[in-house]
């Protein structure tokens, strides 16, 4: 549950099924968007943003390679801004997501690829930004005004703004309709209390997200919140990579957060976190199978990929108790602006 005082963060959390209400008016621009994609199917989606809607990107990727079998690759900005070269993204599409709009990286890679061919789209919380100038469509997440610097309900409406793109690209009725409950569902994930992490995490010097599939970018998502908000260092992975070498910092000492998803994921990263409880691992997990001790709880499972959008928000209550345990303020992190501007 949610603390009485609630910060100005914590108020944005409250917002964010009003948000997603609010994109039942991008109905129109997404299924004509989507029939547009049909018709002139890319090889390939090349993925452009920073930061949480970076991991929003990772969302997307997951979604459009699973259903749709079209690879998905992320952009380096920096070939047209810092080296000036043009990529061959004739008849790609091009996916910018950026809450403000406003990194002139971002304009600046998809205005490049608008002029090499592509179709360009952008996801973005401010209309009447460049970016959202720069690309052939925008579409708005809807998210209102957001204040405080750290990125929470602009996150959550760009990863629903991309469910409702994979569900009329595809067809898919059953996540249509998973969408449509989404917001009733993310005003309970709010209130489900994750407290009983609060003390060990905060007391960690690192800390160790695990996802797969849907909830690797719930994951990365959540690494960066704990060291935006709470100074804490945390890193993401996936459960198959983090066996390739970091499970060797496993320890009591090196708190692991893991993001179960309820797909065919869910099994290796069960089997995942036993084999950590074995080794000692102060392990909590978000799992509707979970009954260990450690289990954090979740809503009863509805659609995979609706329910991880479920798990950050459920997070994020976590987020601002550890960092109030930890005396920072989270609507005032240290070194960080609302827009960050880079080239």
């Amino acid at each position: 549950m949610m603390a009485d005082r609630e910060t100005g963060m914590a108020a944005e959390l409250r917002e964010a099924p009003a948000a997603v209400r609010r994109q039942q008016s991008l109905a129109q621009p997404i299924a004509e968007l989507a029939a547009w994609c049909r018709r002139n199917p890319p090889q390939v989606v090349v993925t452009c943003a920073r930061g949480s809607s970076a991991h929003a990107a990772t969302f997307g990727k997951h979604l459009i390679e699973r259903y749709l079998g079209i690879p998905v690759a992320a952009a380096a900005p920096n070939i047209a801004t810092v080296y000036g070269e043009r990529m061959r993204l004739k008849g790609q599409l091009v996916l910018t997501i950026s809450q403000s709009g406003r990194s002139d990286d971002l304009t600046e890679f998809t205005a490049m690829a608008k002029e090499a061919g592509a179709l360009t789209l952008a996801i973005v919380n401010d209309v009447d930004s460049p970016l959202a100038k720069a690309c052939h469509v925008a579409l708005p997440m809807a998210a209102g005004p957001e204040i405080s610097v750290a990125a929470t309900k602009t996150f959550i409406a760009a990863l629903t703004a991309l469910l409702r793109l994979a569900a009329a690209w595809t067809g898919d009725d059953k996540l249509d309709a998973a969408i449509d409950r989404l917001p009733d569902r993310l005003a309970a994930a709010l209130d489900l209390d994750w407290s009983s992490a609060t003390g060990v995490v905060s007391q960690a010097s690192s800390l160790i997200a695990i996802g797969r599939g849907p909830t690797l970018a719930i994951a990365r998502e959540a690494a960066l919140k704990l060291k935006e908000t709470s100074n804490l260092h945390a890193e993401a992975f996936s459960s198959a990579e983090f066996q390739h070498g970091p499970v060797a910092l496993v320890s009591p000492l090196y708190p692991i957060l893991m993001f179960v998803p309820g797909d065919a994921a869910a099994a290796g990263m069960r089997a995942l976190a036993a084999d950590l409880r074995g080794k000692g691992a102060a392990l909590f997990s978000a799992d509707h199978g979970e009954e260990a001790a450690g289990g954090l709880p979740v809503l009863a499972p509805d659609h995979p990929d609706a329910d991880a959008v479920c798990l950050i928000q459920s997070f994020y209550a976590l987020a601002i108790r550890v960092a109030e345990r930890r005396g920072v303020d989270v609507n005032r992190p240290r070194h960080l602006q609302k827009v960050t501007r880079t080239r």
